[in-house]
């Protein structure tokens, strides 16, 4: 009967998995209405979970588990989808929408098939007031904040919700949702779900506890497994090498000198809704037109004044990279070209406007997109010629400060001297800069500093944050760390190699010989490569943890929040991990070297967006911040069981003797198997209490979520040994985790780049 039974339970888990990667895909194409009633609200589905759960239950009682750790972690599953259920069948959500000084009694109900129908409440309510908070002296949204009043029964009772802040009236639980474009409405979604709320706590409490104990459970299997003396012998690994080109050009346009434009580049400017020095922009501005943040030994300042101050000659230099192939083709251009190419009075002006229009038409194909984007990076050069880039001039007005361009209708609240200054200022720069009067330049850049710190108020940025930004723009972090990582990590590989084939040739030799001070001469070489990579790989650690230091300066907030962040937490999470246990596995610091150099290169070359930006609202959490790292900790860990497994099965096909260290990389592999699960659980867990709290929904069936649970069932599969014996042989176990890593870049760069969804960082 166990027989079978395993090989149902099996057959069950597997098409559970399947049917949830499946829906995932459906959902890009067909909607996430479509899939929230044909497959997740759907009976079956519900059906299947509840097979699935007791053949597990059944199964488990058999095999009489005897560890608490076990028993625990297993039960919490059960509650879990326990209260999963209860919350499918008896909970109750709606969204009612005010206005202000308006009593409403009625609201939007949505069944278990999502479906909406209006119902009445049992009171009024009546929005008071809504406000959106904005960040000082920008238009970046900081919070949204809906007041209003409950009136049940003649008694009135004010309630008060912003993002990631509920209110709690009876059984029931207020969320901000959206507002008016009028300013004078709100939406406010709520839910009542006494029971499966509490009852899914629990389960995820008993997750995290058990989960936890499992780590430290003296009886356990991972105690067991660190106290293995195979674990205290350092091996190591192989790796991955990538190349990067670079562009061609010669620079013969005028600049500004390096000190003045750098003096320019100290002015503060409003810039992707944020308030930071010019200097910010200019990095920006060279990068997207070049695709790097120099132009020939220029610096970012010196290309953003040479545009504003000396248009027509830039309007030649062969600065805008065609990242595209399609386009290239097309109108056989070089991979760099000027902005005066797409401009011919013989052909009409603007070559690439009919193409553009065709684009907006409908017609989204390679050559068209690349097309638009070009078309995007010409646009921001005539932002800047206009002037309208440059919004330079903060003007407060009771208390409310705003940023100004040259060329902006300004206040009429705004006295005329200071209007004149702002619209001739300019015109005076562009003088000096044509007669190269740079001390006279350089006079005018400080009346607009003093003018900026006299009239800015409180948007403007403390000089901590502003020199933590300077700092930041000079040092290409991403770029440095991924070179110096990489190239260690080859290093390495190549030490390894040689020194994995000398160990060979050595045994048979000293048998023979008995050469003892080859040997110790090979040993103290062996030591001394360690410390050498053990030391560049802290510094390189310091040097990524100051980078982290200076973006969480200049944001305010953990630098957790896009693709290109998170990237540098797993890249720095990496290190870490390398760092602390490196002492013991030697392995690891090259491991460290090589896995955290390539986050950093697929951060340094990847659709990723490096400018740090306002945090949106809803994101203003530090549970936000809690859930994310333990996530990518889990994610840095199994990214070194994936190179254990590559290492092991090259091991493989090199020696026939390799079934020692096979056997050794299994034991490392479990290692980081164990926390790394445990690790995905809790941050699990806590993203399900954040995404309550957010927007009332603590599992929302979003693609991430899907593919994060996916992660961890596949992971999970390696530790039941038992239940699964052919993952004790090692090459099995290797093959297994060098396929598993696969759900994680699903889970990751899958989610990101096709699939989408609310937690997408593209």
């Amino acid at each position: 009967m166990q027989n079978p039974l395993k090989k149902t339970l099996f057959a069950l888990y597997v098409l559970v998995i399947v049917c949830m990667a499946a829906a995932t895909v459906v959902e890009k194409y067909s909607g996430t209405d479509f899939v929230r009633s044909n497959v997740y609200g759907a009976w079956w589905f519900s059906l299947l979970w509840a097979v699935l759960t007791a053949a597990g239950i059944i199964y488990f009682l058999r095999h009489r588990c005897k560890s608490w750790s076990g028993i625990a972690l297993h039960l919490s599953f059960v509650v879990i989808l326990a209260g999963a259920f209860v919350t499918h069948v008896s909970s109750e959500r709606g969204t009612v929408h005010l206005r202000q000084g308006a009593y409403i009694s009625t609201c939007v109900m949505y069944d278990r098939h999502n479906q909406p129908h209006d119902a009445q409440m049992p009171f009024q309510m009546r929005l008071d007031r809504f406000d959106v908070q904005y960040h000082e002296g920008t238009d970046a949204a900081e919070d949204y904040v809906s007041q209003f009043t409950i009136i049940d029964h003649g008694k009135q009772y004010s309630g008060k919700v912003s993002m990631n802040r509920i209110f709690r009236y009876g059984a029931m639980r207020f969320y901000q949702s959206s507002y008016d474009n009028d300013m004078l409405g709100a939406s406010v979604s709520f839910n009542s779900d006494p029971i499966g709320i509490p009852l899914t706590y629990t389960g995820y409490a008993l997750l995290f506890l058990s989960l936890v104990y499992m780590l430290f459970d003296p009886h356990g299997a991972y105690r067991k497994l660190l106290r293995l003396s195979h674990l205290k012998k350092g091996l190591m690994m192989l790796v991955l090498l990538f190349a990067l080109g670079a562009g061609t050009g010669s620079a013969q346009a005028h600049v500004l000198p390096k000190e003045s434009a750098d003096r320019f580049g100290r002015l503060m400017v409003l810039h992707n809704s944020r308030i930071c020095p010019l200097q910010t922009l200019a990095v920006d501005f060279t990068k997207n037109l070049y695709g790097k943040s120099s132009y020939e030994g220029y610096t970012p300042e010196q290309v953003l004044t040479g545009w504003m101050f000396y248009a027509d000659e830039w309007m030649q230099e062969p600065m805008l990279r065609l990242k595209g192939a399609a386009m290239r083709d097309r109108l056989q251009l070089p991979e760099y070209v000027s902005v005066g190419q797409f401009f011919n009075s013989a052909m009409g002006g603007y070559t690439l406007g009919p193409y553009v229009q065709e684009y907006y038409g409908g017609n989204h194909d390679a050559f068209h997109s690349q097309v638009a984007a070009i078309d995007n990076k010409i646009q921001l050069i005539m932002e800047l010629r206009n002037g309208s880039l440059l919004k330079l001039f903060p003007y407060t007005y009771k208390g409310n400060t705003t940023w100004y361009a040259p060329t902006d209708s300004l206040p009429k609240t705004m006295d005329r001297e200071h209007q004149q200054f702002v619209r001739s200022i300019f015109f005076l720069l562009s003088d000096y800069a044509l007669t190269s009067d740079y001390a006279q330049m350089d006079a005018v850049v400080g009346k607009m500093l003093k003018y900026q710190q006299k009239n800015g108020g409180a948007s403007l940025p403390s000089d901590r944050r502003v020199a933590a930004e300077r700092i930041y723009n000079r040092i290409p972090f991403a770029t440095i760390l991924f070179m110096l990582c990489l190239a260690m990590g080859v290093i390495s590989f190549l030490y390894t190699i040689i020194r994995m084939c000398r160990e060979g040739n050595g045994a048979n030799a000293k048998g023979a010989s008995g050469n003892d001070g080859l040997s110790v001469c090979s040993k103290r070489l062996h030591v001394s490569f360690f410390v050498v990579n053990y030391v560049v790989l802290l510094l390189s650690f310091c040097a990524l943890t100051y980078c982290e230091y200076l973006r969480w300066t200049i944001s305010g907030t953990l630098p957790m929040t896009n693709g290109y962040e998170t990237m540098l937490f797993v890249a720095w999470l990496v290190q870490l991990l390398a760092l602390v246990c490196g002492v013991r596995f030697r392995l690891l610091v090259a491991l460290g070297f090589l896995m955290s150099g390539f986050f950093l290169l697929v951060s340094h070359i990847g659709q990723m967006d490096p400018q740090i930006k306002h945090t949106m609202p809803v994101l203003n959490s530090p549970l936000l911040s809690v859930h994310v790292s333990i996530i990518m900790m889990g994610f840095a860990m199994l990214s070194f069981t994936f190179i254990n497994g590559l290492t092991a099965l090259l091991l493989r096909l090199v020696s026939s003797t390799a079934q020692p260290k096979m056997i050794q990389l299994q034991q490392l592999s479990l290692v980081f198997l164990y926390p790394a699960l445990a690790a995905l659980g809790i941050g699990i867990f806590v993203g399900a209490i954040w995404a309550n709290v957010s927007w009332g929904e603590y599992w929302g069936w979003d693609p991430k979520e899907v593919w994060a649970l996916i992660t961890f069932m596949i992971y999970a599969v390696a530790l039941h040994t038992r239940s699964v014996p052919q993952l004790h042989r090692p090459t099995a176990f290797h093959v297994f985790m060098t396929l598993a890593f696969l759900t994680l870049v699903m889970t990751y760069f899958g989610v990101n780049y096709f699939l989408g969804g609310m937690h997408s960082y593209a």
